[in-house]
Formats: structure tokens, C-alpha cells, sequence
């Protein structure tokens, strides 16, 4: 669940070449065109290839014990230091192009002694697919490097997709079973993972790992990438398809879609399994500002979850930096979506002009298929700095995943700027808390105060006196000066202010939203709020 960096995080995520370490904890006939730049000694011999073999692959897999991978040369790859990392840089020549118009060109991460799990690199071309042999040939490596003591064949510690013109990465996989793209803004921030065990159990998390990538180029002109994925871990294997395409509109904001088929069986009974699962990191916002002691305004990857339940209600819960570990359960069935978003994208909120927290990416999860009962779940778990990927979400189907077990599910992934919003609601784009009561008069100790702002078109044509309601309910707790109010001049934004005084103890759940008429004008605003604990 955490990623923890030994270089700063901060100098890793500068720039969108960073990716090199910042996802480390978490990999035909006739001549080929896509094997561009690389010469025939540095490829396998050709093999048949389908999605089907790579799903009988992780079957078999599932049948036999599981074996931890073998680390080539560790004392070399030890000595492959973060500074000696950084020396290291594949060859441009040398980019796999996987489409004839060159616009899907592939280059290949080196093991260091943060990367030292090796996974196997394939390229397909029609119904046949070739291995890439990893050669010294294919890297720019200083004469005084460690890594010259590496053998041909060691393995690479993944792979990226970069840009036509190869300066920059859009979509990287490297370490376990992580991924990432740059987003809308071409800045890398949260990963997603193949799959999540155990996450937030009192047993240690487990982590698979992809173990081979076979990389196919579109069929036709504008076409998708196809990333195929062999994973395995102690208690799960699987055949990963990921067509990935990424666009750009007029205003030079990208999105990358990603269409997921995963094909899982069970090695062992497994008691949590996480279905389209994705880390970020949550410092301070605007809500919890006291618990900062960096000069930032606010620092976070995300600063809420949305959710579209499968009944068509709209959720946004801001995160929290909690002052222990938290795990809340969104129960619903057949969920329409649900992912970790960044809305705050004022560069004044976190004056950052080296790793530009306004620019990333939101990711959002739309099931292809009815996933049927079960729960989002997030889990947020306390941090003091940015170093560490502290938030996690997944869907955890309510059906258990037994040894034996084979199960597929289908899902669309969107590095997107916002997700799609109807006109008719009102998004949360504010929250604040502070001292309870009122200006003037003592300040209870034990009442705390919160305000959110709403915005949306449903808000257009209403005044003070049209009759919107605030609805506030607390799991425990009193609530106390509720009223709304459009806020001056600020054209379809709408602001919600109550007091809480909590009753008990255990965090308050608060549940907020406006509606007219019994009709909600707003999403559902739901928070989690620790009285004498933030």
C-alpha cells in the first residue's frame, strides 16, 4: 500500500521523466515493423501469441506453488545506486515502435537496486510475438558504471510509452503489478494497480507482480495500444489485456482511456481481494490545515473520492489524513463508478512550481460489466510528509475468491481533468472546518464548525428564499446553526455551513447535501470528522 522513495519525492515527480523511480515500490510473418531499432540478436525467436495462451498461462500458474523470483546479480544491482540510476538512459534509436506511423514508441527501464525484480518484454506482431533480450546495447551506460557487470538477458524493470518526439513519457509500468500515465496536464501523480490482496488486513499486504508484458501495436491507423500482462503472486495469478489510447482536445488537455479485462484465479482463499485499485497520496488541504508544517498551502496527488452508486446517487468524500488508520465502506451494487480525483486545480492553493499538484491526474472506474454486491473501499492511513502514498481505493466484491476460483472483470479507466458531471447536479468544490459557534461571543471547545461550497448550473435562477434545504446528519453528534446561502457574487455557487458538537467518542460520519422541493440540487457530501484527534 505505501510507496516509499529512497531518492526525495519530491526531485523523483520534478518532471514526468521521474517515472523512472517514482512507481519502484510497487513490470506474423515476415519481417516485423514494430521491432524498429532493434537488432535481431537482442530478440527471441518468434512464438505463437493470444490473449488465450496468456490465459493459460496464469491457469497453469494457479496450480503449482508459488516461487519467489530470483534477483540477477543483487550485489550489482546494489551497487546501482539512485545518482547511478540517473546515468543510465536508454538508447532513442533503439524505441520499439509498435505501430507503422510511429506514434505508440516503447523504451525499457533498468534494473537498479530499486527495481530489481526483472520482467520479460515481448513485442506481438500479428499472431506471433518476440521477446527482447536485454543487451548493454540498448542503454547509454557510462564506462564506470556497475551496471556494465550485468549479463545479457538480465531482464528489464519495465517499460514506457513516450511522446512522437521520445522527451517526455506518458504511461509507465515498473514494479508489482503499478501503472501510470501523465494525465490530462502531462504530469505524473497517482498509480493504479493490476490487482490489491489483503490491503488494510492485520496480515502484511500482498503484492503480484507482472511478470511479462507483451506489447501489441493498433491493427489500424489511430488504433489503441494493447498491454498484455502476466501477473502472479502468492495467492492470485492472471491474464491482463489493456487496450490504451490516449487524445488530446483543442485546449491541449489529454485523456487517457484504458478498456481492462482481468482474468483471475485463485492460488489460494483469499480474504480481501481489491478490484481496480489505485494509490495516491494525501497530506493537507484546505480542511485539515492545522496538521501542516510545510510552507505549501495544501499537498495531495487527490483530494476526494467520487462515487456513482449503482442506484444513480452522486458521492464526493474529501480526504483526510487521519490519526490512525481508516478503512470506510461505500456498500452498493452494481456501482457505476468510482475513483480518486484531483478538482482542485488552483495553482494558488499550492504555489508548487516543481511538481504542479494542480495538474494531477484524476482517475475514474467504470465497470464494463454488473460487478454485482460489494463495496468501494477506501483506506487512509496517516502520513507527516509527502514521501508516502498514504490513500487506496478499490472495489472489494462481497463474494469470497476461493482457491480454484476463476473470475474476469471488465473495466474502463480514464486519467482524465474531471469526470463527466450532469448538468442538473452541483459538485463540492470547498470544504473548510474551524472554530465552532460565533464571532464575538466564546468559542465552545468542543463544537467544530464546517462550511462547503457547492457549484453547478442547479443552482441557476435561485435566491435566498426559493426554498433550498440543507440536509446535515451525523452519526453521532448534535448539529447546530445550519442555514445556506448563494455566495456573493459568485455566479451558480452555493455555500453550506453548520456546527457539529460530537457526542461519544470515534469519528463523526457526516452525511450533507441541498435539495428543493425533496429533489437534491447537489451531490451527496459525506466527511469523516475526529473531534480532539486532528
Amino acid at each position: 500500500m505505501f510507496r516509499n522513495f529512497a531518492p526525495n519525492r519530491r526531485q523523483v515527480l520534478r518532471g514526468t521523466g521521474g517515472v523512472v523511480l517514482s512507481s519502484c515500490l510497487f513490470e506474423a510473418a515476415g519481417e516485423a515493423h514494430a521491432f524498429a531499432g532493434v537488432s535481431n540478436d537482442e530478440l527471441g525467436p518468434q512464438v505463437p501469441f493470444s490473449f488465450d495462451d496468456v490465459t493459460r498461462q496464469a491457469e497453469e500458474l494457479a496450480k503449482k506453488p508459488y516461487e519467489e523470483p530470483t534477483v540477477p546479480s543483487p550485489g550489482v544491482l546494489a551497487e546501482i545506486t539512485y545518482d547511478e540510476y540517473q546515468r543510465i538512459r536508454y538508447l532513442a534509436d533503439k524505441s520499439l515502435r509498435l505501430d507503422r506511423d510511429g506514434h505508440y514508441p516503447v523504451q525499457l527501464f533498468h534494473l537498479g537496486k530499486y527495481a530489481t525484480h526483472p520482467v520479460r518484454i515481448h513485442v506481438v506482431e500479428g499472431t506471433a510475438a518476440r521477446e527482447v533480450i536485454y543487451s548493454p546495447k540498448l542503454f547509454d551506460i557510462p564506462e564506470d558504471s556497475p551496471a556494465r557487470k550485468l549479463s545479457a538477458g538480465t531482464g528489464f524493470a519495465g517499460f514506457r510509452v513516450m511522446a512522437d518526439d521520445l522527451k517526455t513519457d506518458w504511461f509507465a509500468a515498473m514494479g508489482a503489478s503499478y501503472f501510470r500515465t501523465s494525465g490530462p496536464f502531462n504530469q505524473y501523480g497517482l498509480s493504479a494497480r493490476g490487482i490489491a490482496i489483503d490491503t488494510a488486513m492485520p496480515k502484511p499486504e500482498e503484492f503480484p507482480r507482472f511478470t511479462h508484458y507483451w506489447l501489441e501495436g493498433p491493427h489500424e491507423a489511430q488504433g489503441p495500444l494493447t498491454i498484455y500482462g502476466l501477473l502472479e503472486g502468492p495467492s492470485v495469478t492472471g491474464a491482463y489485456r489493456m487496450r490504451t489510447e490516449r487524445s488530446t482536445n483543442a485546449k491541449g488537455i489529454a485523456r487517457i482511456v484504458m478498456d481492462i479485462e482481468a482474468r483471475l484465479f485463485a492460488r489460494q482463499d483469499i480474504d480481501r481481494i481489491g478490484i481496480a485499485p489505485f494509490s495516491s497520496m494525501f497530506w493537507y488541504g484546505e480542511a485539515n490545515r492545522k496538521q501542516a508544517t510545510d510552507w505549501h498551502p495544501e499537498i495531495h496527488d487527490s483530494d476526494g473520492l467520487a462515487i456513482l452508486t449503482g442506484t444513480g446517487e452522486r458521492i464526493w468524500r474529501p480526504l483526510n489524513n487521519p490519526p490512525r488508520v481508516m478503512t470506510s465502506v461505500f456498500v452498493d451494487r452494481d456501482v457505476k463508478g468510482f475513483g480518486l480525483l484531483q478538482r482542485d486545480r488552483e495553482f494558488g492553493h499550492y504555489l508548487d512550481d516543481g511538481i504542479f499538484y494542480e495538474r494531477r491526474p484524476s482517475v475514474w472506474v467504470e465497470p464494463l460489466d454488473p460487478w454485482g454486491e460489494g463495496a468501494v473501499q477506501l483506506v487512509e492511513i496517516q502520513t507527516t510528509d509527502e514521501t508516502f502514498d498514504n490513500i487506496v481505493a478499490y472495489w472489494a466484491p462481497k463474494d469470497d475468491f476461493k482457491s480454484g476460483q476463476r473470475r474476469t472483470w471488465r473495466y474502463r479507466l480514464s486519467w482524465l481533468d474531471e469526470i463527466p458531471f450532469p448538468e442538473g447536479i452541483a459538485r463540492a468544490i470547498g470544504t473548510w472546518t474551524g472554530l465552532g459557534g460565533r464571532p464575538g461571543q466564546e468559542r465552545p471547545a468542543d463544537v467544530r464548525k464546517f462550511v462547503i461550497d457547492f457549484e453547478g448550473k442547479a443552482f441557476e435562477g435561485l435566491g435566498r428564499n426559493d426554498g433550498v434545504e440543507l440536509i446535515v446528519d451525523a452519526s453521532h453528534g448534535i448539529a447546530s446553526g445550519v442555514y445556506n446561502h448563494p455566495v456573493v457574487d459568485q455566479k451558480q455557487r452555493w455555500r453550506a455551513i453548520f456546527d457539529i458538537k460530537a457526542i461519544g467518542a470515534g469519528p463523526v460520519d457526516l452525511r450533507v447535501f441541498l435539495r428543493k422541493d425533496k429533489q437534491a440540487l447537489t451531490e451527496t457530501w459525506i466527511y469523516q470528522y475526529f473531534p480532539n484527534e486532528t
